[in-house]
């Protein structure tokens, strides 16, 4: 159902949840019964996506998501001007602030698919009123009335813009026309690869990020941390820090010692002016040894296989990774006695908002999140560390601060992608596989739950695995091959380490061991890689995207020694993905992925441009967490502080050759942003197998 809201300019909203109540007050449209109760509302109900036409010829959509340079921003402008036959110019997609309710979620790969619906029919409903008020004023049948460019056109040449008619067609209450999104035969915008609508806002530096934002009083803010993950404040002597030039304020938090100054430089500065002492943190006895002992201990047994059968089985390990997007961590914070104020990039901005509210003392009505875009996430801005930091160094300084984590602060201390042991058992007799068996370990989300009082505790326990089903997609959850009986079981290791979501969440280590083992179950039987994928897959959709990627990529052809191709596929969102890769590992501790083919079914793809570069963009998260980014832990620190060590491809790092096929799709809209990781990831891994001969086991390689 979408509704009309009373407005002096044309502005309708449609619910974002599949069972949200009708607005108290809403005018439900000419397709939707009405209520005697039924009046217009005053103000857009928290829980709409709302739509409104200004004076100035603009539409203006405040989205109830966050742009993280993952396009979205984009593929909604493209819905808006799909239906309404605007200039994509002319459409507006400004960041809501966080709302008292309803779903702000950014994740999961699951904007697109969410929002598709809803800004399709608000633009469809809005054009039915903007021809119905042309009509009227032109005594003309609305049916022969058209609309382009922001503009209602009549059968004699008269136009006018969509500004010009707002007032009157929120008048409207029966359109004259059918207000029913177009069928995709009649799409002009939707699947035309379109280039970002913010692209030259970015290479301008026009965009704002939060550390572009000037917020009255704000002052450049920094924290010095301590050298372990956990560690405590002992004692500090700030006397020489709080002499110096340009130093406002020296706060203890909860994380270490902050320093607000007038510039960064004066901050840091300061920063590495204070002397302290620390205690160490709970994992000070813990390196890297013993959290994979740990992690491989807790691996559930994979029980025994069937009579008669023979085994092809694997045991792999992944490293922590960090996110570490482009822009650090930057929030502006101004937190008064009565109300709060906070401004950064955030993709949980109401959960965000009652955290906030929670540590500084205050009722959540009192704080106003302001969403800002942000410089890259991968899944790092699901948490809110830095804004909740912020939020209490203003308090404590009594002043407005710009947090600014720095590279070293991300990665030493911030979240990042657990370690995992993987233990698969594939189990084939007569040419097939008639068993499939995926247990595995990972370090504990329970800290999270736990808070810092886990930190205080002991370095990490193992914790006895439940038989259950583990939290990613294992085959016996998507079925992605005809495996006969196929099980999964996990574990875990609780450790005082900081965790987050990473992109395309548990599926890419899982899929990649997974994609592995079949690898190696084709060699075991004697078969192709690709062509025992295609006997053994369910899906045609995805034996469609692997028969793309491997005419595309001209799977067996011959390469010289030390060189080979790799191949591996993923379904998930609703969506699927293949991916080929050529590697050259003629010197096997420096390989180079020279080529990479993906071909994705993600049903409609509004913005195809779009969906190859978040493909482009999966392929170098493949690349670097196989064969060189991770983090150690030394001694309860992380080695890691920078991209100096932290090893995420450079430009010398990617493939010489890149091809992304988008496969034409009737359907509604899948995910895509996650999708390509695992598929790349184990294309790599066996292709980098196939090069040297070996059986990768951990990664990345380097380690």
């Amino acid at each position: 159902m979408v509704y009309s809201l009373a407005a002096s300019t044309l502005t309708v909203a449609a619910p974002l949840g599949c069972d949200t109540a009708p607005a108290e007050g809403a005018e439900p449209t000419a397709a939707a019964p009405r209520r005697r109760s039924d009046v217009l509302v005053t103000g857009a109900d928290e829980e709409m996506l709302v739509l409104e036409v200004t004076e100035a010829n603009k539409i203006v959509v405040r989205l109830p998501r966050v742009e993280v340079g993952q396009g979205v921003t984009t593929a909604v402008a493209m819905m808006i001007a799909e239906e309404l036959d605007a200039r994509l110019a002319d459409v507006d997609i400004p960041l809501a602030d966080a709302r008292t309710k309803g779903n702000q979620y950014t994740g999961g790969s699951s904007s697109v698919r969410s929002l598709y619906g809803p800004a399709r029919e608000l633009a469809a409903l809005a054009r039915a009123k903007l021809v119905t008020a042309a009509a009227r004023r032109w005594r003309l049948p609305a049916r022969f009335l058209r609309t382009h460019n922001t503009r209602v056109i009549a059968p004699d040449g008269r136009s006018a813009t969509f500004g010009s008619l707002t007032a009157s067609a929120a008048r409207i209450t029966r359109p004259a026309v059918s207000s029913r999104p177009k069928p995709a035969s009649r799409h002009r915008v939707i699947g035309r690869p379109t280039t970002r609508i913010d692209a030259r806002d970015i290479v301008t530096g026009k965009a704002k990020y939060a550390g572009d934002l000037a917020v009255a009083g704000a002052k450049p803010t920094v924290v010095a941390r301590p050298p372990t993950l956990g560690g405590k404040l002992v004692s500090v002597d700030s006397r020489v820090a709080r002499a110096m030039p340009g130093v406002h304020a020296v706060v203890k938090v909860a994380g270490g010692v902050a320093v607000v100054a007038e510039t960064f430089h004066h901050a840091f500065q300061a920063r590495d002016a204070l002397r302290i002492t620390w205690a160490p943190g709970p994992l000070a006895s813990l390196s890297d040894a013993a959290i994979r002992s740990r992690l491989r201990a807790a691996v559930p047994p994979l029980g025994n296989p069937p009579r008669g059968s023979a085994q092809t089985e694997g045991e792999f390990e992944f490293a922590f990774v960090s996110h570490a997007p482009m822009e650090v961590l930057t929030a502006v914070a101004d937190v008064r006695a009565g109300h709060a104020e906070i401004w950064f990039s955030s993709q949980t901005p109401t959960d965000a908002r009652d955290s906030i509210a929670s540590a500084v003392g205050l009722p959540a009505a009192k704080v106003k999140v302001h969403v800002v875009r942000g410089g890259g996430s991968f899944g790092r801005r699901l948490n809110h560390d830095a804004a909740i930091e912020a939020a209490l160094i203003s308090k404590a300084a009594r002043r407005p601060v710009k947090l600014m984590w720095s590279r070293a602060d991300d990665i030493r201390h911030g979240r990042m992608r657990p370690a995992s042991h993987h233990r698969i058992r594939a189990s084939h007799a007569r040419g097939r596989v008639v068993a499939f068996t995926h247990a595995m370990a990972s370090v504990s989300e329970s800290y999270e739950e736990q808070g810092l009082a886990s930190a205080q505790g002991h370095a990490g326990t193992v914790v006895t695995p439940a038989v259950a089903t583990a939290a990613g997609p294992l085959p016996s959850d998507d079925g992605l091959y005809n495996f006969g009986r196929v099980s999964g079981n996990s574990g875990s290791v609780e450790l005082a380490i900081p965790l987050g979501a990473w992109r395309s969440v548990d599926s890419g280590t899982m899929r990649t061991a997974e994609e592995i083992v079949v690898d190696e179950v084709a060699r075991s039987l004697g078969k192709d890689p690709v062509a025992f994928r295609r006997t053994t897959l369910r899906s045609k959709a995805v034996k469609a995207v692997l028969d793309k990627v491997a005419d595309a990529g001209d799977w067996g052809r011959t390469l010289p020694a030390g060189q080979a191709q790799g191949v591996a596929v993923h379904e998930e969102y609703d969506s699927c993905v293949a991916c080929l890769v050529e590697i050259d590992a003629t010197d096997p501790k420096n390989p180079r992925v020279t080529k990479v083919v993906m071909a994705a079914d993600v049903g409609t793809a509004v913005n195809p441009r779009g969906l190859e570069a978040q493909l482009m963009g999966t392929a170098i998260d493949g690349i670097s967490t196989v064969l060189q980014a991770g983090l150690h832990i030394d001694r309860g620190a992380v080695r890691e502080s920078s991209y100096a060590d932290f090893h995420y491809a450079r430009q010398r790092h990617a493939p010489l050759r890149f091809e992304a096929h988008i496969m034409p799709s009737g359907r509604e809209p899948g995910g895509a942003g996650e999708l390509g990781v695992p598929a790349a990831a184990g294309a790599v891994a066996n292709a980098y197998a196939r090069a040297t001969g070996s059986r990768p086991r951990r990664f990345p390689l380097n380690f």
